[in-house]
């Protein structure tokens, strides 16, 4: 069965695909709500494999490249597309068994990569967590952007291992910050002005509000405000935003990894990243 680029008229196929992998695919389920699946509005293609009756996978090709629901042989196929174009995306990411078998493939074509992410735990919970939230964690006032964004790039540059102000100067990047806390999707605790702990509603869909974007000062680390702010986020989101929250963390973070489990996250699989 050929790969072939979707459009609108099966836009309903391509939802009942995100509903059935709602954590994994829930970035690309965010963009098909809000924008569709005509390539020209969404500023992406989506590549489907399977019959036009029975849709069986597809994969998202914008500024990421996420695999949905993907199965060996549906990325094989989506490989052999791939591989005849020049790679515009910069990072692949997705289920860990379809991400890695893409690379598996394409490195040949697009490599190297600069880092990858073969185990990231997928978690999630629809319970309001067990510890006691962090009153100071609040919503980020449209004034406080400026405070907010270089606590920003400290965490991008540390988790990503580039720099945002790179590309653009970190216009795009402000951008993006800006829009996250006018839509009430950004949180942090300030003191003395200052940001100690931020963390984003990266994405939401329907189904779930994916955390991104958690980091503490260097200096506040070690000292136990994590779950205590990470449950004050999550509750708010589960009150005003969706049933669910999730979110994905690099296997080797265990500080990490023991906040979101005393918090009441549980696992729903594992993702990997291919970072360019």
């Amino acid at each position: 069965m050929p790969v072939r680029q979707l459009g609108e008229s099966e836009r309903r196929a391509v939802e009942r695909l995100l509903d059935a992998d709602p954590y994994a695919g829930a970035q690309v389920a965010e963009r098909v709500a809000a924008r569709g699946l005509a390539w020209w509005r969404a500023e992406a293609r989506i590549l489907g494999y399977g019959s036009r009756r029975n849709l069986e996978s597809i994969c998202w090709l914008g500024g990421n490249l996420t695999p949905v629901l993907a199965s060996e042989s549906a990325v094989a196929a989506f490989a052999e597309q791939l591989g005849e174009e020049e790679r515009l995306c910069s990072s692949i990411v997705g289920r860990a068994d379809a991400v890695l078998g893409l690379w598996d493939r394409l490195s040949a074509h697009w490599g190297p990569a600069r880092d990858v992410r073969p185990n990231q735990p997928l978690l999630a919970t629809d319970a309001v967590p067990p510890v006691a939230p962090d009153p100071q964690v609040r919503r980020v006032r449209g004034s406080e952007v400026d405070r907010l964004f270089p606590a920003a790039v400290a965490m991008y540059t540390e988790e990503v291992g580039v720099s945002p102000m790179a590309e653009d100067g970190g216009r795009g990047y402000r951008r993006r910050v800006t829009e996250l806390v006018r839509a009430g999707r950004a949180y942090a605790r300030f003191v003395d002005g200052r940001v100690v702990f931020k963390a984003e509603l990266a994405v939401v869909t329907r189904r779930t509000a994916q955390v991104q974007g958690v980091w503490v000062a260097p200096e506040w680390r070690g000292r136990g405000i994590a779950a205590a702010a990470m449950a004050a986020v999550v509750r708010d989101a589960l009150a005003r935003v969706a049933p669910t929250v999730s979110l994905y963390v690099n296997d080797f973070n265990l500080p990490a990894r023991r906040v979101y489990e005393r918090c009441g996250f549980r696992p729903v699989g594992t993702l990997a990243t291919v970072l360019f």
